[in-house]
């Protein structure tokens, strides 16, 4: 130990680092946009798009507009009041820069520039200029125009300011990201920002907003704008999720306290999953928190109330449940105050206790009375909850008659599997794998201490298009739940997780991708904590095997087997066989191209964007043809490598 002690580095004084100004931003960038990657390059457009948005909230903006240049930089321009300009009486610097190179610097701190803000720690636009590879601000505000520019967040050209010859007020900032920070991508995707601009002009009734992607020719441009805000919203989500309403009418409920206003939009459809979405000064609060706390709570309250004084459910009879009163309900909770109480700087959960007694009274007085005066579309809406009543407890007795059997339970294991020998979750893999040939190979190739193998029977069940009486008991489903050992349902629980990584492990034609989109929807409407804990892989097989006879490589697209023919001097020798399935491999072949962490690629599913995901999984695995149809030809020149 002594020896030991002596090797170490001298830990003193001197040790101890101080970072100063935006030095902490760059040397850990993940403390304030979560991650460098893909979604934290967009997260910088969001904070300085957010920026304007809260001048919208505070009345003093109309339109913003948000462009991607060819260069790769992004710029945001508002008609607000732009940024005071002059010394600060503080800093001794001009308050522009204040703003752009200190932290917790902002007119959202209580001094009465803003009632409402979604950015209150005061960090987001010297955040985006720190981890931006430069940045230029063009600033009116009270007859004065100022500008500046900034090179990874320190004073590269110094503040100017001169008379604005023109009646003009607002901002504009453009930046480029920084590609020593954003080390896997610095390429702005224009969809990303699009659905991110659309939900804040829904969210803000009557608020321009305008993105351009100056990259394409000729110039892509949506404008948006929803003078119905929130109710447009809901009516914009059931559309796209190609599901029905069962009644006409978005109900739309409002109120205030104070500063405080809460806005609640909903409709109900013909579908069996819920979507709720929640906001807090137009910020997504993705774990909800007490607004869609207070909404729940008198939802459930309200709808039992009504149904018993309808004699649609009696006294003495259980009353409806959570689950059944948002089975098919498509809602938008959006709540602005003043002094927004958030878990951290993405803001994913609210926590202020007053906003849930708002919400939750809100809620009971105004549904009431849309159920008093819309009878029949509440007759409607009470069957629809009524038939996911009846579902539910279907559900409950599928569920019992199948543990009564022991099929669910997690000690059981269904036959098929091949079990590895360790049963540390950390280290176990459990590959499903599509076939009874493949998981032969599979079997026979694995490393059996840490891999374990179960071969699917055929087409696992379209869980879309099924409630949930129907899943359980399913002979496709069931080995699979048994395997993973986490239960279903009300029974889940993902610290009973048997495998820490789950690879789904198909062909690489059109049924191989079908049999993973099946098992994605499974395990999104079913076990989402497994997709949000980092639990679902991907494995990926080879397409080629290219050889000449001496050398052979692996080649997973048609690009790659090109490269490889050419690297191998492009003679008549060279051959580049093609893989029609996992069971035409070998099982030293499959193991090494697919299985083996040394040479292996697996895909981790993650979950982006809630809302898109939610959509697509509607669209492509729900019984609507037409949107479909619509959606495959949007986006099959994205199609690689299918045997079509």
């Amino acid at each position: 130990m002594e020896e030991m002690h002596n090797n170490q580095s001298t830990y003193d004084d001197s040790q101890i680092q101080v970072l100063e100004g935006l030095e902490a931003v760059r040397k850990r960038p993940g403390m304030y946009i979560g991650t460098t990657s893909e979604k934290g390059l967009h997260h910088l457009v969001y904070e300085i798009v957010d920026n304007s948005i809260d001048e919208a909230l505070a009345g003093e903006c109309s339109k913003i507009t948000v462009e991607i240049h060819t260069d790769g930089s992004v710029s945001v321009q508002d008609d607000g009041r732009g940024i005071p300009s002059g010394i600060h009486p503080t800093k001794g610097i001009p308050t522009l820069e204040v703003v752009y190179t200190l932290l917790h610097a902002g007119g959202k701190f209580g001094g009465g520039g803003y009632k409402i803000a979604g950015g209150l720690h005061g960090v987001g636009a010297s955040v985006v200029n720190a981890l931006s590879d430069w940045l230029e601000i063009d600033n009116y505000h009270g007859g004065k125009r100022c500008t500046e520019r900034f090179e990874k967040g320190k004073v590269a050209r110094p503040f100017y300011e001169e008379e604005a010859n023109e009646d003009r007020h607002g901002v504009y900032v453009r930046f480029k990201p920084d590609p020593t920070i954003f080390t896997d991508t610095t390429e702005f995707k224009y969809d990303i920002l699009l659905n991110r601009m659309r939900e804040q002009a829904f969210l803000n009734a009557g608020v321009r907003i305008v993105l351009r992607d100056l990259r394409t020719d000729p110039v892509t441009e949506e404008d948006l704008c929803y003078e119905g805000g929130i109710v447009s919203y809901v009516e914009y989500l059931n559309e796209s999720r190609a599901v029905s309403p069962i009644h006409e009418k978005v109900i739309y409920i409002s109120g205030k306290k104070d500063d405080t206003i809460a806005e609640v939009a909903m409709q109900y459809n013909d579908s069996y999953n819920e979507m709720v979405v929640s906001f807090a000064n137009n910020m997504a609060t993705i774990d909800g928190g007490t607004h869609v706390e207070g909404f729940r709570s008198a939802l459930l309250r309200s709808i039992n109330k009504y149904a018993k004084k309808l004699n649609l459910i009696k006294e003495k009879d259980p009353s409806l449940t959570q689950k059944d009163v948002l089975e098919g309900l498509c809602a938008i909770i959006s709540v602005k105050l003043t002094d927004a109480q958030f878990e951290s700087q993405t803001k994913a959960k609210l926590g202020n206790s007053d906003v849930r007694t708002l919400v939750s009274s809100v809620v009971s007085e105004k549904i009431e009375e849309f159920f008093e005066e819309n009878p029949n579309e509440t007759k409607q809406i009470i069957e629809k909850i009524l038939s996911a009543a009846i579902a539910r407890e279907a559900a409950r007795k599928a569920r019992e008659s199948v543990r009564r059997k022991g099929a669910l339970e997690h000690t059981t294991l269904p036959g098929k599997l091949a079990d590895c020998q360790s049963k540390s979750r950390e280290l176990t893999e459990l590959y499903l794998v599509e076939g009874d040939s493949a998981g032969g190979s599979a079997k026979s190739g694995r490393d059996s201490r840490y891999q374990a193998i179960l071969p699917l029977r055929g087409k696992v069940l379209n869980v879309e298009k099924s409630r949930a009486d129907k899943v359980y008991g399913n002979e496709s489903l069931t080995p699979i739940i048994q395997a993973l050992g986490c239960g279903i349902g009300d029974n889940f629980s993902v610290d009973k997780l048997r495998y820490g990584k789950i690879i789904i492990m198909a062909d690489a034609d059109v049924d191989g991708s079908h049999i993973q989109i099946l098992l994605l929807t499974f395990f999104y409407r079913h076990m989402k904590e497994l997709i949000e804990q980092g639990h679902i892989y991907l494995a990926m097989p080879p397409l080629y095997k290219v050889h000449d006879g001496k050398r052979q490589k692996y080649a997973y697209s048609d690009a790659e087997r090109d490269a490889i023919i050419e690297e191998f001097g492009n003679t008549n020798r060279i051959k580049a066989d093609r893989y029609k399935g996992l069971g035409e491999m070998n099982a030293d072949q499959l193991f090494e191209t697919t299985m083996d962490p040394r040479t292996r690629t697996l895909k981790l599913v993650t979950i982006e964007d809630a809302i898109t995901c939610d959509q697509i999984f509607s669209v492509c695995m729900g019984d609507k043809v037409e949107p479909r149809r619509e959606f495959i030809e949007k986006n099959a020149k994205f199609a690689e490598n299918l045997d079509i």
